[in-house]
């Protein structure tokens, strides 16, 4: 159960981060909007908030997920694949270390973002992307094995359309993930029940368990009919602005 949440909303410069997106720039008013809604969501579901300031030096930094990977018995702090995004970890390292939780770090020459780890109970899927490389998959490795953790590796490099394993894959509890059909066949995913997401609706695939309810970007009918269908409880969310800039609702929080 998720008791903690550390959220940061978009700064006003938010159109300047990173995207391999052409939607047009996002509404900065709606996607603060947005935000808010996603963190009441949170509160709603029982999670208590902490919030960062908007940090304008880093575009991205609403994506806070990105600069840590949190579990109950090993938290790291990571160490992002874009250069310009490596400074948006002092402030998650801060207010963690604040907080009493022992972290551990990645070091260069490894690469690590948050979106591509994926939880899935006592086992935890790492990405290889262009985020994050094999000599920071290894180090994460490393540490979810001292900790009691198994871990195995996707390598999403050559999948088109995703960013982050997160991008197309998430864990909706138990074994069952919820996922796109390019990542259906990986050996990595073989132990577990597969929900697929159509092409139409691929972005869809970034869920996100909360204790009970599964978030769901809004506007994916057939994927929130299927999951209702399998009995999950969902809450479903208008994430347009943030898609804008290849965020998604993983991506908004660091929940712990």
């Amino acid at each position: 159960m998720f008791r903690s949440a550390i959220v940061r909303p978009p700064s006003a410069n938010f159109s300047e981060g990173l995207t391999r997106e052409d939607l047009g720039p996002p509404d900065f008013a709606l996607a603060l909007a947005q935000h808010e809604q996603y963190c009441a969501a949170l509160e709603r579901c029982g999670l208590q908030l902490t919030r960062l300031p908007a940090d304008a030096r880093h575009p991205d930094a609403t994506f806070v997920e990105d600069t840590a990977v949190l579990l109950p018995r090993c938290c790291v702090i990571t160490r992002p694949g874009a250069d310009s995004r490596r400074g948006e970890t002092e402030a998650v390292r801060e207010c963690l270390s604040m907080q009493g939780v022992p972290l551990e770090t990645i070091i260069a020459p490894g690469t690590v973002d948050g979106g591509d780890i994926c939880e899935a109970g006592e086992h935890v899927f790492i990405g290889l992307s262009a985020r994050t490389n094999a000599e920071g998959a290894a180090q994460l490795g490393a540490l979810l094995q001292a900790a009691g953790y198994t871990s195995s590796i996707v390598d999403i490099r050559g999948v088109d359309g995703i960013l982050h394993l997160k991008s197309g894959l998430s864990w909706l509890g138990e074994r069952r993930l919820l996922l796109i059909d390019a990542l259906a066949d990986d050996p990595a995913f073989a132990e577990f029940e597969p929900v697929l997401v159509e092409s139409d609706e691929a972005y869809a695939a970034n869920a996100v368990l909360v204790n009970d309810v599964v978030f769901l970007a809004s506007g994916y009918r057939r994927t929130a009919a299927r999951l209702r269908e399998l009995g999950h409880a969902l809450v479903e969310l208008d994430m347009s602005e943030f898609r804008k800039m290849d965020g998604g609702l993983s991506c908004l929080s660091l929940r712990y």
